[in-house]
């Protein structure tokens, strides 16, 4: 077992945390799939996964219900696909939506949020930002 990074997105404040976990305890789950904040020691919270990466850094899209690589053909907007022409599709390797072993990054939104901030639960510092004034002096 490999460790694992977790994004977690906050919509209240915009801002986004990183968090590596020893081992991959989201193997088994499915994008979209809503998980306990425990799992990332943030009692009370919610996450939802909007996204993966496995360890070669190929995306996991929603279409496929597996943990497997496949190169389908990929419209505009899907994966990161980037099309030059109206119309055009291109095929790309990509895995299904089953988060397994080989998973390295796991994306993940706030839905609930707990009692206490992210940053105090992580044990982050947040920046102080410096007004110019501040800065003259």
């Amino acid at each position: 077992m490999a460790e694992i990074k977790c994004v977690i997105s906050d919509p209240k404040t915009g801002k986004s945390y990183q968090k590596v976990l020893p081992d991959n305890q989201f193997a088994g789950q499915h994008l979209g799939a809503t998980v306990s904040g425990s799992m990332l020691d943030l009692p009370g919270y919610e996450l939802k996964i909007t996204g993966a990466s496995d360890n070669a850094g190929f995306p996991h899209i929603a279409r496929f219900d597996t943990a497997a690589r496949k190169k389908p053909l990929i419209k505009e907007g899907e994966a990161g696909a980037h099309i030059t022409r109206h119309g055009m599709m291109i095929r790309k390797t990509v895995r299904g939506k089953v988060l397994s072993d080989q998973t390295a990054q796991v994306n993940l939104a706030v839905v609930k949020h707990g009692t206490k901030s992210i940053p105090e639960l992580l044990g982050i510092q947040e920046k102080k930002e410096e007004t110019p004034a501040e800065k003259k002096e």
